[in-house]
């Protein structure tokens, strides 16, 4: 069966549920909401996600939200084997705190950052979100440090999710070329994920967002 998809494209955690279902091949029944035109507070979408949040699926009954628990669900629910999300409780482990650090450090800073200017709610970022930016940067180096995958040795589901972070951070203009861990990492991943839509799905939506912000910071 499909799975119902509430998304709008340029946002990084659908982006990040997107190349995910690509690589598991599950195909979604694709359903636009535009916060800018207040669709996610719309009755309809309110009782289906209290939150307002997307992405969110309807798996036949099942609500989820919160991209990082949909593609561990995703992953669990459909995956031929559990190499993007192991079983293994020190694997998952290490996998669950990267995606807490990208959706509680990372994604955070971006949101602080990028996306309230690109958006028109401030004009420039707080120095202080700026330095803290550089040192989650930092610390990415050195989780990145001998491990070719944000995770370990392999590309898991922690990789799909901060890759969308990270490259809407760079097409804002942050330059990762100091940090030559992470800046080998995002080679070698982009790589990896070009056939899940690296470029189509993620690229081109970072660039929306970045020309927002752009545009924004010329006025």
């Amino acid at each position: 069966m499909t799975i119902d998809f509430y998304f709008f494209p340029i946002s990084p955690p659908c982006r990040t549920v997107m190349m995910l279902a690509k690589a598991l091949g599950i195909h979604f029944n694709y359903i636009k909401v535009c916060p800018m035109k207040g669709e996610h507070m719309k009755p309809e979408f309110l009782k289906l996600n209290p939150q307002h949040t997307i992405p969110t699926i309807n798996d036949n009954g099942l609500i989820f939200c919160e991209s990082r628990a949909i593609i561990g669900y995703l992953v669990n629910r459909y995956a031929k084997n559990d190499a993007l999300y192991p079983k293994d409780p020190q694997k998952k482990g290490i996998i669950d705190q990267r995606l807490y650090f990208d959706v509680g450090t990372l994604y955070d800073l971006f949101y602080k950052c990028y996306l309230l200017v690109a958006f028109g709610a401030q004009t420039e970022a707080a120095e202080e979100d700026v330095q803290a930016l550089k040192r989650a940067f930092e610390t990415l180096n050195i989780f990145l440090q001998d491990n070719d995958y944000v995770a370990g040795t392999d590309l898991t589901i922690a990789d799909f999710s901060i890759i969308t972070s990270v490259s809407s951070i760079v097409e804002c203009g942050f330059d990762i070329g100091a940090y030559e861990n992470v800046n080998d990492w995002y080679e070698r991943c982009g790589k990896i994920l070009e056939k899940y839509g690296f470029e189509d799905i993620n690229l081109n939506g970072a660039r929306l967002i970045a020309e927002l912000y752009k545009s924004h910071c010329e006025e």
